[in-house]
């Protein structure tokens, strides 16, 4: 895996996957930036957002699952003090469906969170994870 990261110009840099998709990071105006782009510790929680919600849609798919749509609204702390780490993580999932089985949400939260979410794993060395969900009925 591969990415580029270039300065733009202030405090924007254009970022570059290796699959080959941009996106613009930004800092805040305090630091220069011209507020055009998420930070990069934002750009980091939606990562781990979306490799959750990838790992719990398709797991759920998997079990035969009647899902229709998946929101993941995640908070987080960081520390006070430089490096200002992910310190807490909470990932709440709001789940759509057809009689979605709330004992197969729950694993697969639990499957992504300890086995195959990479980002969240690598983020709970530094930071406490939690997740809840809430299901809605179709």
């Amino acid at each position: 895996m591969k990415a580029r990261v270039k300065w733009k110009d202030e405090a924007s840099f254009l970022a570059e996957s290796g699959s080959g998709h941009t996106v613009l990071m930004d800092g805040p105006p305090e630091a220069g930036g011209k507020n055009s782009g998420p930070r990069p510790m934002e750009m980091l929680l939606m990562g781990a957002g979306g490799c959750a919600a990838f790992d719990v849609v398709m797991i759920l798919k998997k079990s035969r699952q009647d899902i229709s749509d998946c929101v993941v609204e995640i908070e987080a702390e960081r520390a006070a003090q430089e490096p200002k780490v992910f310190t807490r993580i909470h990932f709440h999932f709001i789940l759509t469906g057809k009689k979605l089985n709330s004992a197969q949400v729950e694993r697969a939260i639990k499957l992504s969170a300890e086995k195959y979410c990479s980002a969240s794993i690598m983020l709970a060395k530094t930071a406490e994870l939690t997740h809840n969900f809430e299901i809605v009925e179709e």
